[in-house]
């Protein structure tokens, strides 16, 4: 198997965690929307809403780390580092995760086993009228660490070849704002041929542009 090859398969894993756990939004939603219903038409809460809405909140928040970076989507201050050259975006990328970032996901993911084990041992509940279960919940922790520490992993490998070539590897590509663009432009019966070349054009500029800053030009 080929570098490029592995670092697919590690994005393709992260993407697949997270667009599975993003159903949960839509979990989240339709529970939230009875239960408007129930309090407010029923006069009917339930006890454990508020509980159940924060657990599935923090899997989702959680689940989506790994795909997140997978996508280069993390908060980055890109003042030098946009302009920067291939190279020492790799050279500054693999300082700090050796620095920060592994330092900090073993020790969540270390903290986070611990954490549920406890959990597990005492049958640990929330503490409300119909109490849920927390056990599941916090065994998410680790779960979601030891998948951030794969990606992470694949990030190291994307930099070191980077430091080698002078080039960023492509990265698996997924849906973005301009596919919705096109999209609606296509469909749409309102712009002639001509304009709709044109606004996507400009579309795509200034997604690329936004990419470039976002992750370093070449990493997309």
């Amino acid at each position: 198997m080929s570098v490029q090859n592995l670092l697919l398969t590690a994005d393709r894993i992260s993407t697949w965690v997270g667009k599975a756990f993003a159903w949960l939004i839509v979990a989240l939603m339709l529970m939230v929307v009875i239960e408007v219903f129930k309090r407010y038409a029923l006069n009917a809460p339930t006890a454990w809403i508020f509980d159940a809405s924060n657990m599935m909140y923090g899997t989702l928040f959680m689940m989506g780390g790994a795909y997140t970076l997978s996508q280069g989507g993390h908060v980055r201050g890109d003042f030098f580092y946009g302009s920067a050259k291939p190279r020492t975006q790799a050279s500054l990328d693999l300082v700090l995760y050796i620095i920060f970032f592994f330092p900090g996901v073993i020790a969540l993911t270390y903290a986070g086993y611990t954490y549920a084990a406890d959990s597990w041992a005492i049958n640990e509940q929330t503490f409300n009228a119909d109490p849920l279960p927390l056990y599941p919940f916090k065994s998410v922790i680790p779960v979601a660490g030891a998948i951030v520490l794969l990606q992470g992993l694949a990030e190291v490998l994307r930099c070191v070849v980077c430091l080698r070539t002078g080039e960023w590897l492509e990265r698996m590509k997924d849906a973005n704002e301009i596919d919705v663009v096109e999209q609606q432009l296509a469909s749409s019966t309102y712009v002639d041929e001509e304009a709709r070349a044109e606004a996507i054009a400009k579309a795509k500029q200034i997604e690329e542009s936004a990419h470039q800053r976002a992750t370093g030009g070449g990493q997309r």
